[in-house]
């Protein structure tokens, strides 16, 4: 695809909208098209193809059903459609996306067993197999990939199998590792996984989806709907017979979602993953040289988002860490653990190890500016 003009280049290490390539953003300049016509509906079936494809997905049992929206819709769509009437979901909950999952069923009257574990450490699996056997009404399992206000990566496949032993369907926000870390859904025990555009695919900030389990989406028509625009089945039904959205779909966000693709497709899922590997590392070494360190044990993190410990003294002020690094190109983003003074950097978007490195050039001088030396605790 041709490029036009080189757009300025900001390197994001919030926990997304991730950086992009030119390419992806100048996908969005097209013709004005309505999406009702069959030129648009071949774009989205193509599309939804795609994203079944990425996770490995079989298409004879998995499909892709999108929504409008940022990552938070398609929580939405799949606590208040998957949960049959009268039975219980259970939400097992380390971290703030995952507490999204719990809010999102009591806002619904959805009766929600809320398995509460520490945000620094992965989920007790005893407690949550107990959990389930002892209650026959849950019906529905979910936690979340990588909590991505930590980086800790919880065991999908583990807790998707004592999820199917109890005759659970299993549901899992992947919305930070899809694209990122390679998935083979199926292998995960995985039923649902959600994702977003703006996230490992590094797109646009507008549609969100499910690749989950045609039959499951099936037996969810007879569910109660909770919701008249997020409900799972209408949408899949309106894609299965009319190829399109029920409502109005973000059609330039599409387009760009579907050069993500391409790009992701010519990268590779295994060189991706050792591009931001790398970042990774290279996040953890300019962090050893200014002398902080991650909250998170390495072992347990998915090497996607490291959450800083932050200086615990009155010359540490986040906002001018900030500021001077956002005045120079680099985007950081506070921490979401309550009682902790933390920071978080992420590699979800089109970066490389190198722009680590000049990140962290420029953060060592913004830590100098508030009167550290560097390492700050020799």
């Amino acid at each position: 695809m041709e490029v036009v003009k080189p757009v300025k280049r900001n390197v994001l290490l919030n926990p997304g909208p991730a950086t992009t390539t030119d390419t992806v953003k100048y996908a969005q300049v097209i013709p004005d098209i309505c999406p009702r016509e069959q030129e648009f509906v071949d774009i989205m079936t193509e599309v939804r193809k795609e994203l079944v494809n990425v996770v490995h997905g079989d298409p004879e049992k998995y499909t892709a059903v999108i929504f409008t929206g940022s990552g938070t819709i398609i929580q939405d769509v799949c606590v208040n459609s998957l949960v049959p009437e009268n039975k219980k979901m259970c939400v097992v909950n380390n971290g703030a996306y995952s507490a999204r999952m719990v809010e999102i069923a009591e806002n619904y009257g959805i009766p929600c067993v809320n398995l509460e574990f520490p945000t620094t450490g992965l989920p007790d699996l005893e407690v949550v197999k107990k959990t389930l056997a002892e209650d026959n009404d849950i019906a529905v399992v979910a936690t979340v990939h990588h909590e991505t206000g930590t980086g800790v990566l919880n065991p999908v496949r583990e807790i998707g199998k004592i999820a199917h032993d109890n005759g659970c369907v299993f549901v899992v926000d992947t919305i930070s590792t899809y694209g990122l870390r390679p998935i083979r859904i199926e292998e995960e025990n995985i039923d649902f996984l959600m994702s977003s555009a703006q996230k490992g695919l590094a797109a646009m900030t507008g549609a969100s989806w499910t690749v989950g389990k045609i039959e499951e989406i099936k037996k969810s028509k007879n569910y109660p709907k909770r919701s008249y625009y997020c409900n799972l089945y209408m949408q899949y039904d309106f894609f299965e017979r009319i190829g399109e959205m029920h409502f109005t779909p973000p059609v330039q966000t599409i387009y760009a979602l579907r050069q993500a693709i391409k790009e992701y497709r010519a990268e590779g899922e295994q060189a991706r993953w050792e591009r931001l590997s790398k970042c990774w590392e290279a996040i953890h070494r300019g962090l050893g040289e200014i002398g902080l360190e991650s909250v998170i044990d390495k072992e347990i993190q998915g090497r996607l988002v490291v959450t800083v410990k932050a200086p615990d003294d009155e010359r540490f002020d986040f906002s001018k860490l900030h500021d001077y690094c956002y005045e120079r190109g680099f985007t950081i983003y506070p921490g979401k653990m309550f009682g902790l003074k933390t920071f978080r950097l992420c590699n979800l978007g089109q970066i490389t190890y190198k722009d680590i490195e000049d990140f962290f050039v420029v953060a060592k001088e913004a830590f100098q500016e508030m009167g550290y030396t560097i390492p700050i605790n020799a």
